[in-house]
């Protein structure tokens, strides 16, 4: 989604700049699309963040059996814990990411754009710099979230603790650690969330133009650009290359950060211990625990959020 001048003509055409958008309605109207979305997809965040906490002993762990389990013991309200503290927290967090990763785009594009290079190659290095500082920049929001929420979802299993909401956790956990106790894991954090970020945002940027250049849009003389049936489905197959890309990569740290993330004070164990406890319960692929919900829902969230940015964008554009 880059927001400077562009010089793929069909590619300029489907893009709406940041300084074009109406930020109140972007911000209001983005909050209730993205609430929505966070309501569709949540259900496989929590199956991916017990597959990944799951222990040798554990009875449950496959995917099926971890959501068959959940709506066994508490229903469908299984599916969705700790979805209040997230669906709170992300609202802050969704106008501090945006804001960064468009603002940090223009500036980006204004430095490659001179550059005698690729197109693709352009959008890459500048969707992946906003991206690796978008995130950076928003851990400190996002890092408490995952803590809080992440403890909610694995409550009852494998021998983790119950708790009464995410005040709950927060007061347990501030007590026990103090505030660094809601940024546990904050470095692998960062060392997951960057590269991710960067990766999804360069190969979104990158593929879409590769997609262009394949389908023949590139010029568009008589000043008609493509379908918005096209354009949909073109960004939405930037998504999922995006998606894919970036859940292949950045999995094992987001396994090693999730287990770090969920211990507690007395059990704490250090990074290499984490680490030498998945090589010795499942060898190397069980840095991949969690691969299958990790990459549907990266690519299934990637996708359906960059189409619904997309679209929030043009309802947003000023006249």
């Amino acid at each position: 989604m880059e927001t400077s001048r562009q010089e793929t003509p069909s590619f300029s055409q489907t893009e709406i700049n940041w300084d074009k958008l109406d930020k109140t309605k972007f911000y209001v109207v983005g909050a209730g699309i993205f609430s929505g979305l966070t309501v569709g997809l949540y259900p496989i965040f929590v199956v991916k963040t017990r597959m990944q906490v799951a222990t040798k002993n554990s009875l449950e762990k496959s995917a099926y059996a971890i959501a068959r389990g959940l709506l066994r013991t508490d229903g469908i309200p299984g599916l969705y814990k700790g979805f209040g503290t997230v669906i709170m927290g992300a609202i802050p967090a969704r106008v501090l990411f945006l804001t960064v990763l468009e603002t940090t785009k223009v500036a980006a594009f204004k430095v490659v754009e001179p550059l005698k290079i690729s197109d693709p190659t352009k959008a890459a290095l500048a969707n992946g710099f906003a991206g690796m500082t978008t995130a950076i920049l928003s851990q400190s929001v996002f890092v408490p979230i995952d803590v809080i929420s992440q403890r909610l979802m694995v409550q009852g299993y494998s021998g983790h603790t119950s708790y009464n909401g995410g005040l709950d956790v927060a007061r347990k956990v501030l007590k026990q650690d103090g505030i660094r106790g809601l940024y546990r894991g904050f470095g692998l954090s960062l060392m997951t969330s960057t590269p991710s970020s960067a990766v999804w945002w360069a190969t979104y940027g990158s593929s879409q133009r590769v997609i262009w250049r394949l389908l023949g849009h590139g010029n568009y003389s008589n000043g008609s650009g493509p379908s918005q049936g096209t354009t949909v489905l073109v960004q939405g197959a930037g998504g999922i290359c995006a998606g894919a890309a970036a859940s292949v990569i950045t999995t094992p740290l987001d396994t090693i950060k999730t287990r770090l993330q969920v211990m507690e004070h007395e059990k704490r164990p250090s990074t290499r211990e984490v680490i030498k406890k998945l090589i010795a319960d499942d060898g190397w692929k069980g840095f991949y625990r969690g691969i299958g919900p990790r990459f549907f829902s990266m690519s299934a969230f990637g996708t359906s959020m960059i189409i619904s940015y997309e679209y929030l964008k043009r309802i947003s554009a000023r006249d």
